[in-house]
């Protein structure tokens, strides 16, 4: 029998790298071994007595670990770090900029397949399970139209794009679905919606005493991929507002699959998740994702791969006889 744990590392401790630090002891075939931070490593305060390295010296850990869980944000941190790390090391992350996965992804196959790797991009729940759920609804129902409706709950991407703009030390984005574009769907309608017309966004803003309010305001208004196609709401709040009343990170949304088996026999499918805690729940989904990583690179897999990759054996703890006698 092989005992050897899974040896992962966290790139990032912000509140994905808490989250993985917090939910990887509940993985028996898995061990934390060290931190990568970009910050100095004596001002990070951990949960866990592993080492916090400087991403400077990430090449003198290439043997030791086994996999690295990138925890930056798909705005600034991953599209530079990823293909860094992808080098060295098997990574997974959650880069979840839609619009910009393919590019991201050619990168980190370039890297990738250059260090003899596996870079796992995109798994979280959107993109990763919600991804899966649209691409086995498209597959059973070819004639289908598909909605994805995330909310309500706060976007750590979009947050952390807000907290990227000059003058805001903090920020909190709730996206917001519009409840009567849902209840159509579920109806069995196929409209043509705008993006305006399925989500809301809310925008909790802390700046500095010298922000110009209104320009933070355009900006974020007008940020692409984020809030220019949307109803974007931007409120300014005190850091004690903020910490009071939107200190949590719920989250959840749900994909509806609408479609027909034959003429007048509509089929609705539904997949949906309310989540207390954003992080811990996209932290957990890494960690297995990050499990498939390892076995799939033993198995000589190389290069950048996402959910349509992965078969659901390589992400369990089970072995194949439990998951037929106890999940089939």
């Amino acid at each position: 029998m092989n005992n050897h744990k899974i040896k992962v590392a966290i790139a990032g401790y912000g509140n994905l790298g808490k989250g993985v630090e917090s939910q990887i002891v509940k993985n028996t075939d898995m061990e934390l071994v060290c931190i990568f931070t970009r910050r100095n490593p004596e001002t990070i305060q951990t949960n866990s007595s592993v080492p916090v390295i400087k991403y400077d010296n990430m090449s003198q850990w290439v043997g030791k670990i086994d996999v690295v869980i990138l925890c930056g944000g798909s705005a600034t941190d991953l599209p530079i770090q990823g293909p860094a790390f992808a080098l060295f090391f098997n990574t997974v992350c959650s880069f979840d900029t839609h619009a910009k996965a393919l590019e991201y992804t050619r990168k980190m196959d370039d890297a990738a397949k250059q260090g003899d790797t596996i870079a796992m991009t995109s798994i979280g729940w959107d993109p990763g399970l919600f991804s899966q759920m649209r691409l086995l609804i498209r597959s059973i129902l070819p004639n289908s139209k598909i909605y994805t409706f995330w909310g309500y709950g706060i976007s750590q991407g979009h947050s952390d794009a807000i907290r990227r703009i000059d003058g805001v030390k903090d920020a909190r984005q709730y996206t917001v679905p519009v409840k009567e574009a849902i209840d159509r769907v579920l109806a069995g309608e196929t409209p043509d919606f705008t993006k305006k017309q399925m989500h809301n966004r809310e925008c909790y803003v802390v700046v500095e005493e010298w922000a110009n309010k209104k320009k933070i305001e355009e900006k974020i208004k007008s940020m692409s991929n984020y809030f220019d196609e949307y109803d974007t709401t931007v409120n300014f709040v005190s850091s004690k507002e903020l910490k009071l009343n939107h200190s949590k990170l719920p989250h959840g949304g749900m994909v509806i699959g609408v479609g027909n088996t034959s003429d007048g026999v509509k089929q609705v499918l539904q997949f949906s998740l309310k989540l207390d805690s954003n992080p811990e729940f996209t932290s957990s989904i890494l960690i297995s994702y990050a499990r498939a990583t390892h076995r799939m690179w033993k198995d000589g897999i190389r290069g950048a791969k996402n959910f349509s990759d992965v078969a659901p054996k390589y992400i369990s703890n089970m072995n194949y006889e439990d998951i037929i006698t106890q999940i089939l």
